[in-house]
């Protein structure tokens, strides 16, 4: 490929300097510099000192535009002062945007998932026995808080028929509708919220002006749902993830046998409300991941008792349930299933997720968001099993 023309001999030092500003602008979506993506083009000086500056932005219509340029006039005039750059946007042709696509994906082979046992990326499955929960308020919180700690963190909601994923990381309008992912060729861009990257069935539905998206139902069987996630773990452009959460559906359906094929190297984490009743169906989640060759690794009790005032807990659901799932799913598992976390009934907890505010940045010293910090803290220092992966050595 042939060099820019301002990285030629005759580029002179302002260009240089420029291009080296310019290194500092992060693309919004792909979280890349606009340097690497090939994003910049010709930069040149003028006769007066001022510089013309070229950026390509990826497709048409690329809803970071507005940002990227105005980072980039910002890089560029502290380089050369305010006032004294010019920006000329364009959009890369098809054979920028593949060559683009190519780089990104790097040697992998095309469309296939990335998250195999040699992948450096922990991927989580986020299940329970059944609906109301708190499964994804979980999920979302939990994200969240392994970003706060300088994680790269996804999350894909797997939950296809009643996702909310959207709505509690604030990405959802008044409407309910979601914010597209960006296509680039082949590859799908996923929204970023609070730091973490989302996709979401939910940002494909088109809903009719005047409806809310809540009553547009997904009403699709296996087949379907199977490829959705094939999609989702294919298509979509996560980058290089530390942690990629899965939200699953409720129960042992078509979604979890999915998962448990496409990723049967992810470690799943069971929730369950603390009433010993509801053992017996959050245990039957765990042991479905089980039989797809997934490990259990732990279990997270939700709705744990609602702290009084006089520093009692009163305890609407029961005790013991996270407790019971985790030793019932030890039983037949190598390791040991342990109880992660034991979150309380919140307000501000239901109110983060209503406002789409996640409670951990919300209100960080709330009960439910101490535990649920703790809970990422867990996670974050889990030591990576070696079994299954290369380890890059060879013996003579």
């Amino acid at each position: 490929m042939p060099e820019p023309a301002a990285e030629t001999a005759e580029a002179s030092e302002l260009e240089r300097r420029v291009r080296g500003a310019l290194a500092t602008v992060i693309d919004p979506e792909i979280r890349r510099p606009i340097t690497e993506l090939d994003m910049v083009g010709d930069v040149s000086e003028a006769d007066d000192g001022t510089v013309d500056v070229g950026i390509k932005l990826t497709i048409v219509g690329c809803p970071a535009a507005d940002r990227i340029e105005r980072d980039v006039r910002r890089a560029a005039e502290r380089v050369v002062g305010d006032g004294n750059a010019r920006i000329a946007v364009s959009v890369m042709s098809p054979e920028e945007r593949k060559t683009l696509t190519g780089r990104l994906r790097g040697t992998k082979v095309a469309r296939g998932i990335p998250y195999g046992p040699d992948s450096l990326t922990r991927v989580y499955a986020i299940t329970s026995g059944k609906g109301g929960v708190g499964k994804s308020t979980v999920t979302a919180n939990l994200a969240v808080a392994l970003a706060e700690r300088g994680l790269k963190v996804g999350v894909i909601d797997a939950d296809v028929h009643g996702f909310s994923i959207p709505g509690l990381f604030g990405l959802a309008a008044d409407d309910g509708t979601a914010p597209k992912p960006t296509k680039v060729g082949d590859m799908m861009l996923p929204p970023v919220a609070y730091g973490v990257k989302v996709i979401s069935i939910g940002m494909f539905l088109d809903v009719p002006e005047g409806q809310r998206a809540a009553s547009q139902a997904v009403a699709w069987r296996g087949p379907m749902l199977h490829r959705t996630i094939a999609q989702f773990l294919t298509d979509v452009y996560f980058g290089d993830l530390d942690v990629l959460l899965l939200d699953l559906p409720p129960g042992t359906g078509d979604v979890a046998i999915s998962v448990g094929q496409l990723l049967p190297n992810a470690e799943v984490v069971v929730v369950t409300t603390p009433q010993p009743a509801a053992a017996d169906v959050a245990e039957r989640s765990g042991v479905v991941a089980r039989q797809t060759g997934q490990s259990v690794i732990g279990v997270v009790e939700n709705m744990a008792g609602l702290p009084q005032p006089g520093g009692g807990v009163l305890e609407l659901f029961g005790s013991g349930g996270g407790e019971e799932v985790a030793k019932r799913l030890s039983e037949s598992q190598e390791h040991p299933v342990e109880l992660l976390a034991s979150i309380p009934l919140s307000l501000a907890l239901r109110e983060g997720g209503d406002a789409g505010r996640p409670v951990v940045i919300a209100d960080p010293a709330d009960p439910a968001a101490v535990a649920i910090s703790a809970l990422a803290e867990r996670i974050a220092a889990r030591p990576r099993a070696l079994q299954g992966r290369s380890l890059g050595v060879s013996t003579r």
